[in-house]
């Protein structure tokens, strides 16, 4: 089948230069920002840091620069905490961001590395199949078969490379790794050295380098961290956001940027669906009404901030592509029944509990409660 004229098929390897990615890394999407920040930092930094202490608390947190220079929030939270955590990564302990799903510690780690480093891509992702050689090396087996153990045929991890280089490596979701791979972290983070028995050497970090985590606790398949390795690591605990009008804030935010990034044809949300969406998300989280009158039994899923903008991302998308730009209740229903209900028998029964004892008495959300209506099939 010939295609159109009109149409010009993709290529695979167009061989010229990335004019745009789906999802850039932070420190490409704020390279302005974190160098605005750099050229006004005057205050000392550690080895192999790209910025002082108080300058990385700034660029997560926003403010404004000595020359007006708005720099704009990362993480919408308590100063201390960040403080806390970046005050951890200026010493030889390695820093642990614990919290339910949803709380921002992966966007946290990125930038806190993007701030530090510069380099936000040393990554390695905790699986149940994570192994061993993903934390410490592998070999390029072609090589190693040819010539035997030399230093040309290691494979350096995520983990060695930042050693090497005294940069930060992530490790996200540390707990769901198995318990004997989460272990090889005991030697690094103690001797701050790991060794490569097989080349009778060990590789010693530079300054610099240093671990964020990231590991909550309220997923299936978490493996317990021995105690051995805990004490290595100095945790920062992430709350969800304290307020409604807080998590509206970052939902906002981040729904704005991922339809630019997405180039979503539709308007920016209006502040009073996101509030909706916010708001039953938090009442059914918390198993009562705002106003604390009415008792709501608890969905079996975590209905996290993330969620929430997951849920206004795709109504945006529905409303460019398929409405008239213009996010609103139809637009809204089946992103919120998507992530209400994860568990067919229990969390249905949930939902159409809050649905008549709830939505339907809110005169004002009488359009979202006839829309959820309509995407449930009742």
């Amino acid at each position: 089948m010939t295609a159109p004229a009109h149409f010009e098929p993709r290529q695979r390897n167009p061989g010229g230069p990335v004019t745009a990615v789906l999802r850039p890394t932070a420190e490409q999407q704020y390279a302005a920002e974190l160098a605005a920040v750099a050229a006004q930092d005057d205050r000392q930094r550690p080895p192999n840091w790209n910025l002082s202490p108080q300058a990385v608390v700034t660029y997560v947190l926003g403010g404004t620069l000595a020359d007006g220079t708005v720099i704009t929030p990362k993480y919408v939270g308590a100063r201390r905490l960040v403080e806390v955590a970046v005050g951890t990564l200026v010493t030889d302990r390695a820093l642990l961001l614990v919290g339910v799903p949803g709380t921002a510690k992966s966007w946290l780690s990125e930038h806190l590395a993007a701030a530090i480093s510069g380099d936000s891509t040393l990554v390695v992702q905790g699986t149940a199949g994570t192994s061993e050689d993903q934390v410490r090396y592998g070999w390029n087996y072609a090589r190693l078969i040819a010539e035997g153990p030399s230093e040309q045929a290691l494979v350096p991890s995520p983990v060695l490379k930042a050693m090497q280089s005294g940069a930060v490596v992530r490790v996200e979701e540390l707990t769901r790794m198995p318990s004997e791979v989460q272990d090889s972290f005991i030697t690094i983070l103690s001797e701050k050295s790991l060794p490569v028995p097989e080349l009778n050497t060990q590789v010693q970090a530079v300054p610099g380098f240093t671990v964020i985590a990231t590991a909550n606790d309220r997923d299936r398949g978490v493996n317990q961290m021995s105690s051995a390795l805990a004490r290595r690591f100095n945790t920062v605990v992430l709350p969800p956001p304290a307020t409604e009008d807080a998590e509206v804030e970052i939902v906002i935010t981040r729904a704005q940027q991922l339809g630019k990034a997405l180039q979503l044809p539709a308007e920016p949300p209006a502040l009073d669906e996101v509030r909706r969406v916010v708001r039953i998300f938090r009442e059914l989280r918390n198993g009562s009404t705002v106003d604390g009158r009415t008792q709501l039994k608890k969905p079996s899923g975590s209905l996290s901030t993330a969620e929430a903008i997951s849920v206004i991302a795709n109504g945006m998308a529905l409303a460019g592509h398929f409405g008239d730009g213009t996010l609103g209740a139809d637009e809204l229903a089946s992103g919120l029944i998507g992530s209400i209900i994860k568990d067919r028998v229990s969390d249905a029964t949930v939902w159409q509990e809050y649905l008549e004892t709830v939505l339907k008495e809110r005169a004002e959300w009488r359009d979202l409660y006839r829309a959820c209506l309509d995407a449930s099939g009742d």
